[in-house]
């Protein structure tokens, strides 16, 4: 007998019936039986249940002899399953990775419930994956299981089959079956929750719920959307045989009428002809079903009152109006944007006409980001060596409370901005400035890039489509000859940034500002982050950093995280932190930690023990650190012909090289990740890449540019350091060289 039954109907979803299936029998937990309900399909459906049952018994293809409609197809594979739980999954949607996994472990965590109530993602075909908005009710905290009683919120979620297991012996004693037509999940799904003795709730993203461009059941205008009151009189029939449930009336009858708003506002779902019909029915169910009950919001309670009178004029009336209010306050928004826009234009332009503060510096990271990078190790370095300049901040409103108390805060767009923006001395940024910065007389901007390049980067994206996007070259030239310094990490950076970007400024080889906090970092801070992120003690904690895939629509972790660290052990875990502009795991489960929304990547390189990665350039910043990098080189041909690289990490890897999932779990577990040879490689990578890295590189950059110093301190070399903080042992470096002086790109030509 296996743990779970998971039946899927399948019904015109040829298309998408070989990814479920896939979806279902990849799951880490094995312990499962799959029944696949043809119901009488015209496509190919019936050929790939039976192509999937020949390839694993697991899977078992039931053919029915006409189309009968989802409930009855659901109720075909009911009779045939032997599982402790039921689990339905509809053919054209898919199980996310370790589903059935969550599932068994809190089933047994909560001593088997009737019921366990999970959550999904909406996956778009554009790509988009949304989580239900009501995940809040799915919280696991407080006694489980329970009744319904205890959490009648449970009610507000979407009222379907597939996002809830149910015990199998519960369902055949309460004779619960789904009924034909359209919306079979309403009789079935209230009945479940209202029957249960027992239920628990699993905050987790379980199935991927496909919302198809076309072609869908609740997207294609039918009489059969009629079926909706058939379906609410079987709600009601089974709470007259179930007196003991009746105090659930008022909800139901609450949920029924917003149900029936929803399909009659939906204009994919009634045809016109059909509305007057639907409206009129509305109209007897809402008289013949009402209840008195606990007060309901004002809207909710006229739309009500309009489905319960039948005033179909009156709600079209109502439904014109508001989309009125909607378009004036739409247009009245973008006028009111627009004189705003004009007043600030000329705010700034005023404020151009004022004379410049040469004690003012203003700092921002691309995407109006919080504190860190090159600029915020830079802006503490002014607060440090030039006391005298006063510091701002540009960033979003969310992210203020990441500066420090001594910044000054600004929210782009802002008069206060813009006035900073034309009377700053000094610019920093590791990106492009505002589109609108006319630059003065007097100021100085200074680009610090935001990181060592490794993928094509400026004028060389021009062959590259897939990572350039949008770029404006002839803009990104102008950006470029508005540039005073540019700050660089190492002779191969600078070579590279005067190449891709020429333009007359000056370049700073003076080391990478945001690792001089790598540099000074103490046992004791490390302690103290690893404490914060919650890492055992004796724990290896691998950072895992991925890089954006400008190829690919949606980014996705290559590696299945959970199956990493359950190989390698107790003694592993992983903070996993989502490339730029993408995404990290879906939840925090286990010994995975997402860390995608960490403000500090510097912090997490201090706090974890090695890094796996495959393209990212954070590499050469950790590399400084000399803890152990592993790469994961996923798809080299791939992102090599999307973006291009400027190292051949192949030939000159910082650490081992694994080329699938198999090979990084070797690398761990037979200690390759530290070993001679991997130190032998970091060694030879630092010395290439990370010649200043002593924490002093931004206390060089603000001698030069502030205080117009020419003889900077030097570097100090390797075997004068202080070791950077680390939990593993580290090879001595070669001797690091000097930095080369200030050097103009018209003199280097």
């Amino acid at each position: 007998m296996p743990r779970f039954s998971v039946i899927v109907p399948a019904y015109r979803v040829q298309e998408y019936l070989h990814a479920c299936l896939e979806s279902v029998l990849t799951q880490s937990y094995q312990d499962f039986e799959v029944i696949v309900v043809d119901d009488g399909s015209p496509d190919a459906c019936g050929a790939i249940a039976d192509e999937f049952a020949d390839r694993d018994p697991r899977v078992r293809a039931v053919h029915l002899p006409r189309n009968q409609g989802l409930g009855p197809a659901r109720n075909a594979g009911i009779e045939r399953a032997n599982g402790d739980y039921l689990v339905f999954l509809d053919g054209d949607d898919t199980l996310a990775p370790d589903a059935l996994r969550a599932l068994a472990d809190r089933v047994k965590e909560t001593g088997d419930p009737d019921v366990l109530v999970y959550d999904y993602a909406r996956t778009y075909w554009t790509g988009e994956t949304v989580r239900s908005r009501a995940a809040a009710h799915l919280t696991e905290q407080g006694p489980a299981p329970f009744r319904l009683a205890e959490r009648p919120g449970l009610l507000h979620l979407l009222m379907v089959a597939w996002n809830k297991t149910v015990r199998r012996e519960f369902a055949e004693r309460e004779g619960l079956a789904f009924p034909p037509g359209y919306y079979e999940d309403t009789p079935w799904t209230y009945p479940v929750l209202l029957a249960a003795e027992s239920v628990a709730t699993l905050d987790r993203v379980c199935v991927h719920y496909r919302q198809r461009r076309r072609g869908s059941i609740l997207g294609t205008p039918s009489e059969r959307h009629l079926d909706v009151f058939t379906q609410y009189d079987r709600v009601f029939a089974f709470l007259e045989s179930h007196p003991e449930h009746d105090r659930w009336r008022p909800v139901l009858y609450r949920r029924m009428c917003d149900h029936l708003a929803t399909v009659f506002t939906r204009p994919d779902r009634l045809p016109r002809s059909l509305r007057a019909e639907f409206l009129r029915r509305a109209r007897v169910h809402c008289r013949r079903y009402r209840v008195a009950g606990a007060p309901v919001p004002a809207p909710v309670r006229v739309r009500h009152a309009l489905l319960r009178l039948g005033l179909r004029r009156t709600w079209e009336t109502l439904r014109l109006a508001s989309a009125l209010r909607r378009r004036t306050a739409t247009a009245a928004a973008g006028w009111l944007r627009a004189a705003r826009t004009g007043a600030l234009r000329l705010h700034y332009r005023g404020q151009r006409l004022l004379p410049l503060r040469a004690d003012r510096a203003l700092f921002a990271v691309d995407g109006g980001g919080g504190y860190g990078c090159n600029p915020g190790a830079l802006e503490e370095a002014f607060r440090r060596f030039a006391p005298h300049v006063r510091t701002a901040w540009a960033a979003a409103p969310a992210h203020h409370h990441t500066v420090p108390p001594a910044t000054r805060r600004l929210t782009p767009g802002t008069a206060a901005y813009w006035t900073a923006l034309a009377r700053s001395r000094y610019l920093v940024h590791n990106s492009a400035f505002d589109t609108g910065l006319v630059k003065r007389r007097g100021q100085v901007l200074v680009q610090t890039q935001a990181g060592t390049p490794l993928a094509h980067m400026g004028l060389d994206l021009q062959e590259r489509p897939a990572a350039a996007g949008r770029t404006d070259f002839t803009r990104l030239l102008r950006e470029v000859d508005s540039w005073d310094y540019v700050v660089s990490a190492n002779r191969h950076s600078t070579l590279t940034w005067e190449r891709v970007h020429p333009g007359g400024y000056t370049t700073l080889e003076y080391g990478q500002p945001r690792t001089d906090t790598l540099q000074r970092a103490t046992a004791e801070d490390v302690a103290r982050l690893r404490e914060t992120l919650g890492i055992p003690v004796g724990t290896v904690a691998i950072l895992y950093a991925p890089a954006h895939r400008d190829y690919r629509r949606t980014q996705r972790p290559a590696l299945d995280l959970e199956r990493v660290v359950r190989r390698l052990g107790p003694r592993f875990m992983v903070l996993a932190r989502g490339g730029p502009g993408g995404v990290g795991p879906a939840s925090p489960v286990g010994r995975v930690l997402d860390v995608s929304g960490h403000p500090s990547v510097e912090s997490l390189c201090l706090a974890s023990d090695a890094l796996v990665t495959d393209y990212a350039s954070l590499m050469f910043d950790y590399a400084g650190l000399d803890r152990p990098i592993v790469l994961h080189a996923d798809e080299p041909e791939a992102f090599e012909a999307a973006r291009g690289t400027y190292v051949d990490l192949r030939s000159a890897p910082p650490g081992p090289v694994a080329r699938d999932e198999d090979e990084l779990i070797g690398v761990f577990a037979g200690g390759d990740w530290y070993g001679a040879r991997s130190t032998r490689l970091r060694a030879e990578f630092r010395e290439r890449f990370c010649p200043y890295d002593d924490g002093h590189a931004a206390e060089r950059v603000v001698r030069r540019v502030v205080l117009g110093q020419t003889r900077l301190p030097p570097v100090v070399p390797p075997a004068a350091r202080r070791p950077p903080a680390a939990a593993v042992a580290r090879t001595p470096l070669a001797t690091v060289p000097q930095p080369a002086g200030p050097r103009t790109v018209t003199d280097s030509l």
